[in-house]
């Protein structure tokens, strides 16, 4: 039966014109065995029992043996119904009779302990009724049996790499990153005596293979309950069951079962109408979103800033009025790109940098990592100075790309600043107590530890801001 209902992708055809795209053959065999599977049988009792709990029906018989339990099941596949135990009072058991897929076994009677907290269950899944549990049940059971051995090797098969648009979107990304993103450098630091600098040392760059990167996410799975019959984009094999059959990518919308889950490469394709705003979204998830190197919140603000704002007077220490900032975070969640953040819209320089720093404080993860916190942190702590440099550039290597890009377009940016401190008061130092909180944040939010590290964060943002021509 297995063999002659799968299908298999011979026929299906890979072309990177999204018009040429063959859609996959999906497999049946499982789907078949759900048809097949048995359905439920209420056995009810035949007298009304004042001890029923409101959310039961008449399949409830009370406190009564297993051994009469199931006799009243007798032998229909199937069949179900509920009693109090009589070793626990007050708490209930769902029988259940169920044939074996070998027949020599005959028909058992499985005991589930079943809870009700609102919904009812006995694993997992919360279901309305105690039908559609045991309808859920019959088919898991059924299809995990009959098919054990097929689910075993269904995934060694899968047809994920094959799908025409799963191609198609990865080239396209790497197209577009690749013309925007500058890779990182591996550099060392060497002192030369010759030259004079304020740590009287300069940084030398030396040939060091660079480090390849892509743009790469992993899903954001989540369990999902889908309505009417749906196949795993992965293995391309039926999703089983009543509800919560698989899980879906709440960033691109990916439906795969959730062994299958496990298996999927890290090349998650945001879809901007699963991005439900711009602030506090995952910074990967945003620029893959947009199909953009950087965030446009960073981009937009940074070049509306050194459009007008280089010689404001305590630029990004004055603080603009909240209820602005605020609009702008709202404007940019609405509108995206189209927000409207120039002069005529807000006057004040300091709104729009008080936006930016929002946005980076912001972010779940942090522009630097929390897996990255430590080792800057001890970093800073080195007394010698090409020592400290060396290790906050291995530091910042193993940034995720999309952070790395942010952090380097800000670094550049804010030392642009610097450029103007006659005219703005703000100089690395400055910068770096301003900005260290709000890109570093330590994993544990303890506020005595990030009080202890602050003299750290803000070195390590100073030092970076002074040297990003070689950090970067």
């Amino acid at each position: 039966m297995a063999a002659s209902s799968n299908s298999s992708l011979s026929g299906s055809s890979v072309s990177s014109d999204p018009e040429d795209y063959q859609p996959p053959i999906w497999k049946s065999y499982l789907y078949q065995l759900q048809q097949e599977a048995p359905r439920p049988k209420r056995i009810t009792c035949p007298q009304e029992m004042e001890t029923r709990p409101k959310y039961y029906g008449r399949e409830f018989h009370g406190m009564i043996p297993r051994e009469y339990a199931d006799e009243m099941l007798g032998g229909a596949e199937g069949a179900y119904l509920i009693r109090e135990s009589q070793r626990q009072p007050g708490t209930h058991t769902l029988a259940l009779r169920f044939v074996p897929v070998c027949p020599r076994f005959g028909h058992q009677t499985l005991n589930y302990r079943l809870f009700y907290d609102g919904k009812h269950f006995v694993g997992e899944k919360r279901f309305e009724s105690v039908h559609d549990l045991v309808t859920d049940g019959l088919i898991t059971l059924y299809i995990e049996t009959k098919a054990a051995e097929y689910i075993a090797k269904m995934t060694t098969n899968p047809i994920y790499e094959h799908l025409g648009y799963t191609s198609l979107l990865k080239d396209k990304m790497v197209h577009r990153l690749s013309r925007g993103r500058t890779e990182p450098r591996r550099v060392t630091f060497q002192r030369d005596d010759r030259i004079s600098s304020p740590l009287g040392r300069r940084s030398a760059l030396k040939d060091s293979p660079e480090k390849q990167c892509s743009y790469e996410k992993l899903h954001n799975f989540k369990v999902h309950t889908f309505r009417g019959p749906h196949w795993c984009e992965y293995c391309a094999n039926f999703m089983w069951g009543l509800i919560a059959q698989g899980v879906r990518c709440s960033d691109c919308g990916l439906n795969v079962h959730k062994q299958c889950s496990k298996l999927v490469p890290s090349d998650c394709q945001p879809d901007l109408r699963r991005i439900k705003k711009v602030y506090s979204c995952d910074l990967t998830t945003l620029v893959k979103a947009h199909n953009t190197t950087r965030p446009m919140v960073v981009d937009m603000c940074i070049r509306e800033i050194e459009l007008r704002g280089l010689k404001s007077e305590g630029l990004y220490r004055v603080s603009g009025f909240s209820e602005h900032i605020e609009d702008v975070r709202l404007a940019f969640d609405r509108d995206g790109e189209k927000a409207d953040i120039s002069a005529d819209a807000y006057a004040d320089i300091n709104i729009i940098a008080g936006a930016l720093k929002l946005y980076l404080r912001d972010l779940p993860i942090p522009v630097i990592t929390f897996d990255l916190y430590s080792k800057c942190i001890q970093a800073a702590k080195i007394s010698n100075a090409d020592s400290r440099l060396e290790a906050i550039h291995e530091g910042l290597l193993q940034l995720p790309p999309a952070h790395y890009e942010t952090l380097r377009y800000l670094m550049a940016h804010l030392k642009r600043v610097t450029m103007f401190e006659k005219d703005n008061l703000m100089n690395s130092e400055n910068l770096g107590i301003v900005f260290g909180p709000t890109l570093m944040q330590p994993p544990e939010q303890n506020a005595l530890a990030t009080l202890n590290d602050m003299r750290q964060q803000k070195l390590v943002v100073q030092l970076m801001i002074e040297h990003e021509d070689v950090l970067f």
